[in-house]
């Protein structure tokens, strides 16, 4: 029951921007990981497997996340979740590669997805960490 209180806590557009970028990083990995071959100027040491090990690197910070919002940790889950939507960011490297041009329509597509949502995610982490810090500061001078 604990648990369940702590995870509400969490606000409900959070909740879903999580989720979001959850999808949007998949489908971009997984596009990347089945399609490397074509993704241009991409490094020959990066491989299929690769992709999904660092895929799932990254979603065990949104996982960590939610473990320390359950334990009460408030503000260490902000941190993280700000942290693993930043890593939505990532994406934008392939055009340090090649040209938005030289990419197709559906690697585009899966970039920008991904970028966005996990932008959106930082970003509303962030307000929520900055709420909650306030709210410490409120607590700590009464």
């Amino acid at each position: 029951m604990r648990i369940a209180r702590q995870l509400q806590k969490l606000p409900k557009h959070v909740w879903l921007l999580l989720a979001v970028y959850c999808c949007a990083s998949l489908i971009h990995f997984a596009h990347n990981a089945e399609y490397i071959a074509f993704y241009p100027n991409m490094p020959l040491w990066i491989t299929r497997e690769n992709v999904y090990w660092v895929w799932l690197a990254i979603t065990a910070v949104g996982i960590a996340g939610m473990i320390a919002l359950s334990l009460g940790w408030r503000t260490g889950a902000a941190l993280l979740f700000v942290a693993y939507g930043g890593f939505g960011l990532d994406g934008l490297g392939h055009y340090a590669l090649a040209l938005c041009s030289q990419h197709t329509l559906a690697m585009n597509f899966t970039i920008w997805f991904e970028v966005l949502a996990g932008s959106t995610l930082a970003v509303c982490a962030a307000i929520y960490l900055h709420k909650i810090i306030a709210e410490q500061r409120r607590y700590r001078r009464a």
